[in-house]
């Protein structure tokens, strides 16, 4: 393994466990309950984080994680319930008081301004001021990038945030919380889009905190993080504290069984069976620094991974395939014939579908209900050509994917911005299902999910494999791709660095191919 791919924090050992447990606590949440309309969020819930602490929060999306931090941030008040701070009782109306007070948030969703600058990003609410009132705009740009280079970031503060990878803006969240001198840092997946090298950094930083006495929570679904980091873990089921333990002290399918009420079956890879006739084959494939001269087919039954850094050109060439960019050169088929695609209805004419990256920005229109985003794709099936709606085809599209997608919801006119991440990502997934395609590109299916419907998507792709879909899933997770894939395309600076047999294929090999090596 490489340098990056190494684990970036050992274990806490014994001693220093026992020293970090034997504290008073620094944090505590007694009771805390909250509820929307009609459903009951959190539910006496009570949590002890002590100085220089990693306590993990984790569950299913939807168990309250991130409602009970957000409580705790200031984002919402409980209906029931106090936190005290230090042996203080303490109440936040709004996160800027909480962030006063030293707790500070680090969201999992991005909570950006993208058209403002990263310095302004990073010092919003808290610009540095002159007598007059006047932006001290030296001193922030100046403070600014050098907490970005504490972070090894290489993208300047004067930058404008709308023009950084979703990579970078988490940076960008990560660096506001270094602004402040925090007392509890709470951590919402935080890694979900960096890269090796970046989660080094990150957990570096981590320690330090830790070696300053600050409490963390580190909210993730990543195990082989929760147990580096971790001196405790909590996990949350349904709204309610289904157990405390000592992370040394206890197993992966022990917390699995207490975030989903079960043990997760170990799972035999799909048998890869004798795939079918070529369905997509790319020739040449070129645009301009992104990626170089990409060559590859994908047989019906087939599922391919495509695996490399962030920048390696993965996302950029999904997007061409589904007529969102437009390559330099190269030539791109579908059932043995030259198309040209150069917008997405063209590519959906042809039997393509795409799930992007981002779920929340690219693939659902939040305040729209999960019926409407479902059947989008399909609006020429489910309208009557003068406008108007048939609630009848739009109900049976829901019907049918809901079912089959087991999604959770409380009904087809739910909003999806209440959903939890996991059943949003079922929604666009059916809403591409919907459009009964040939070929599936998924790009970073299970990113920000949990363990439970992880498995649920990963069974999902082998069974449509199994009905004659070829499918090209593009992840940054290495277990992921080397375990749903038949054979993995390995990308490095946007060029091919291999097309590997994904059951002969080993870690090192691929670590190496993305790497250069």
């Amino acid at each position: 393994m490489t340098a990056e791919t190494a684990t970036p924090h050992a274990a806490p050992n014994a001693s220093d466990r026992d020293a970090v447990t034997a504290r008073e606590p620094l944090l505590r949440l007694d009771g805390i309950t909250k509820t929307f309309p009609g459903v009951v969020a959190l539910d006496d819930v009570s949590l002890e984080v002590r100085a220089g602490e990693v306590h993990a929060l984790l569950g299913e999306n939807g168990a309250g994680k991130s409602t009970l931090m957000k409580i705790l941030a200031g984002n919402h008040t409980a209906n029931r319930g106090a936190i005290h701070l230090e042996g203080e009782p303490v109440h936040f109306d709004n996160p800027m008081q909480a962030k006063r007070a030293g707790i500070v948030l680090i969201h999992q969703e991005l909570s950006l301004v993208p058209e403002m600058t990263v310095a302004e990003n990073i010092f919003l609410g808290s610009l540095p001021k002159g007598i007059l009132g006047t932006v001290k705009w030296r001193v922030l740009f100046a403070v600014a990038d050098e907490i970005l280079k504490t972070l090894g970031c290489r993208f300047s503060a004067k930058d404008k945030v709308e023009k950084l990878s979703i990579a970078n803006r988490q940076m960008v969240e990560i660096a506001r919380a270094l602004v402040f001198t925090p007392k509890v840092v709470v951590f919402d997946e935080p890694t979900a889009s960096l890269t090796d090298a970046e989660k080094v950094v990150l957990f570096e930083i981590i320690r330090g905190l830790m070696r300053k006495g600050v409490g963390i929570v580190y909210i993730s679904h990543r195990m082989d993080e929760i147990f580096t980091l971790s001196h405790r873990l909590t996990v949350l089921r349904d709204g309610k504290v289904r157990g405390t333990r000592v992370t040394a002290e206890t197993t992966e399918d022990d917390v699995t069984r207490l975030m989903i009420g079960r043990s997760l079956e170990g799972r035999e890879k799909r048998a890869a069976g004798e795939p079918g006739p070529v369905a997509l084959e790319v020739r040449g494939l070129s645009c301009g620094s992104l990626y170089r001269d990409i060559s590859f087919e994908i047989r019906k039954g087939e599922v391919v991974g495509m695996y490399g850094l962030i920048g390696a050109g993965r996302t950029e060439i999904a997007e061409t395939l589904f007529g969102l960019r437009s390559p330099d050169t190269g030539e791109i088929r579908i059932d043995d014939e030259t198309v040209e695609i150069d917008a997405p209805p063209d590519a959906i004419a042809r039997g393509l579908a795409l799930v992007p990256e981002s779920r929340k920005e690219q693939g659902l229109v939040l305040g729209m209900s999960c019926r409407d985003n479902m059947s989008m794709a399909q609006l020429g099936t489910v309208s009557n050509g003068m406008g108007f709606l048939k609630p009848k085809a739009e109900q049976a599209i829901y019907d049918t994917y809901a079912t089959m997608l087991d999604l959770r919801s409380p009904g087809p006119q739910a909003l999806v911005v209440n959903l939890s991440g996991g059943n949003q990502q079922k929604v666009v997934i059916g809403k591409w299902l919907s459009t009964a395609p040939e070929i599936l590109i998924l790009d970073e299916p299970t990113r920000g999910i949990d363990v439970g419907s992880k498995s649920e998507i990963h069974d999902l792709i082998r069974r449509l494999a199994g009905t004659g879909l070829a499918i090209l899933v593009i992840s940054s997770e290495m277990p992921e791709i080397m375990g749903v894939s038949d054979r993995v395309i390995a990308l490095y600076h946007g060029q091919m660095a291999g097309v590997f047999d994904a059951a002969t294929l080993t870690e090192d090999r691929l670590v190496q191919a993305i790497s250069g090596l």
